[in-house]
C-alpha cells in the first residue's frame, strides 16, 4: 500500500508554519496540503509561549527581513484579528532612556523607526512619560502608539481551522524523524508511518537545523534554545503598568531586556531575561538534555559566542537564580514594584540561530534547497510577522 501522498507538506505547527501554510493553499489552489506538528496541538512552544506582543518593527535594521515584514505583519495581524475574533487591543507601547548614556540608542531606535516606516512614533521626555504612565521613570523615551497584545495561540488555532476549512490537513502529534529524496519527492519517515511530499517546507521552529541535516541539506547555522523567565505581577502592582514598558535594549544582543506586558487575558508579566537553555524545550531551570548540550557545546560558535558574551550571559544567569535581581532590573523602569509583587510566570525558549563565527543571527534566514524550503532563523517578531512571512516561503514553493 502506498504511503499518504501530498503536494506540499509542511513541518511545524507555530504561527510561521500555519501562516506558510495558509498561504500556499491561496497561491496553489486546488493542491493537497498536510502540516505535521509534533505536540498534541499547534503553538505549543515558541508561538504560544512568547510574551503576546504585535511588534512595530522599531528595533529592526532598515531593509532587513525583520524590518519589512514586522512593519506589514504588525498591521495584518490586527486585520486577521478583527476579521476573526481573535483576542487583541492596541495598547501602544514606551521604550525608556533611564541614564544618558542610553541616548545615543533610543536616538537610533528613532531613526530605524522613520526609516522602517513605523507609524506615530513620538520622542517624549519625562513630563509626557508621567503623563502615559504615571509610576515610570526616565529622562526620555520613544511613544509607539501602535503596538498591541495579542493571544498567538488563539490567533495560530483560528489559521489551523482555516487551513481545514480550505481543504489542507493539519496532523498534530506527528512528528518527522527523517527525510530523503526520492524520485523527484520527498519520503518522509514519521511516528505515524511513512509518508510522502513533493515539496517540504521546514518551519520546525527549536529543531529546524536538525530537520534540515536530516533532509541533506547544511543548514550553516546552529540553532542555540535561550529561556525566557517570566513574573507575575500581583494584581496590585499591576495598577502601576498601564501599556508595554520596555529599556532600551542592547544593540549587540537580540534581545530586549526585561520589561513589562499587559497580556490580553488581563494582569501584567514581567520579563523575560535571556539565558542558556539545556534542554531544546527545556521550559524549567532543571530541565537538561545531555545531547541538546553536547549538541550547543561542541559547536564552534557556541564557545565563541560565549567568550564574547560571558558578561552579558553571566549576568541574565545570575538574575535567573535571584530575584533580588531581577527585581532591581524591574525597578530602573518602575520604582514602586516590589519584591512581594512577583508572582511565579511562566517561560518560553527562543530558536536563535548561531554562526560558527560565534555572532548571533540577526534576521530571518530562510534556505532554498532542491524542493524544500528550510526557516532557520524566525524567533521574534516572527510571531508577529507570520503572515507576510507566510506568503514570503509561498512564493518560494515550486511544483
Amino acid at each position: 500500500m502506498e504511503p499518504p501522498s501530498t503536494e506540499i507538506t509542511v513541518i511545524g505547527g507555530g504561527a510561521v508554519g500555519l501562516a506558510a501554510a495558509l498561504a500556499a493553499l491561496e497561491r496553489f489552489p486546488g493542491a493537497s496540503l498536510a502540516l505535521f506538528e509534533k505536540a498534541p496541538r499547534v503553538a505549543s512552544h515558541q508561538t504560544g509561549r512568547n510574551s503576546g506582543v504585535i511588534h512595530s518593527g522599531i528595533y529592526y535594521k532598515p531593509g532587513s527581513f525583520k524590518a519589512r515584514l514586522c512593519v506589514e505583519g504588525a498591521r495584518e495581524m490586527v486585520s486577521f484579528c478583527r476579521e476573526y475574533g481573535v483576542p487583541h487591543r492596541i495598547t501602544g507601547k514606551i521604550i525608556v532612556a533611564v541614564e544618558e548614556q542610553e541616548i545615543p540608542r533610543l536616538d537610533e531606535l528613532e531613526r530605524r523607526a522613520k526609516a522602517n516606516g513605523v507609524p506615530g512614533v513620538e520622542r517624549i521626555g519625562p513630563e509626557k512619560l508621567r503623563e502615559i504612565e504615571p509610576h515610570a521613570q526616565g529622562i526620555a523615551a520613544l511613544w509607539v502608539p501602535g503596538t498591541g497584545i495579542v493571544s498567538f495561540a488563539a490567533a495560530a488555532e483560528k489559521m489551523a481551522a482555516l487551513i481545514t476549512r480550505r481543504g489542507g490537513l493539519v496532523e498534530t502529534g506527528v512528528k518527522v524523524l527523517s527525510a530523503k529524496r526520492e524520485g523527484g519527492g520527498w519520503v518522509l519517515a514519521t511516528d505515524r508511518g511513512v509518508r510522502r511530499a513533493r515539496f517540504l517546507v521546514n518551519c520546525g521552529g527549536l529543531f529546524c537545523d536538525r530537520i534540515a541535516r536530516s533532509c541533506g541539506a547544511e543548514p550553516g547555522v546552529r540553532i542555540i534554545p535561550f529561556r525566557g523567565e517570566y513574573y507575575t505581577l500581583s494584581s496590585e502592582a499591576a495598577e502601576l503598568v498601564r501599556t508595554l514598558l520596555y529599556p532600551v535594549p542592547n544593540p549587540s544582543f537580540p534581545f530586549l531586556g526585561v520589561h513589562f506586558t499587559n497580556r490580553v487575558e488581563g494582569g501584567v508579566e514581567a520579563g523575560p531575561n535571556a539565558v542558556w537553555a539545556m534542554k531544546r524545550e527545556g521550559y524549567r531551570k532543571t530541565d537538561v538534555s545531555l545531547p541538546d548540550m553536547l549538541d550547543s557545546l561542541a559547536y564552534p560558535g557556541f564557545l565563541r559566542m560565549a567568550s564574547r558574551y560571558w558578561r552579558t550571559g553571566l549576568m541574565e544567569s545570575l538574575r535567573s537564580l535571584s530575584k533580588g535581581l531581577f527585581l532591581k532590573s524591574l525597578q530602573r523602569l518602575v520604582p514602586e514594584v516590589a519584591r512581594k509583587d512577583l508572582l511565579p510566570g511562566g517561560s518560553g525558549v527562543r530558536a536563535q540561530a548561531l554562526e560558527r563565527d560565534g555572532s548571533l543571527v540577526d534576521d530571518f534566514r530562510f534556505v532554498e534547497t532542491d524542493g524544500a524550503l528550510h526557516v532557520l532563523n524566525a524567533p521574534s517578531p516572527a510571531a508577529t510577522a507570520c503572515l507576510p512571512i507566510g506568503r514570503h516561503i509561498a512564493d518560494h514553493i515550486h511544483l
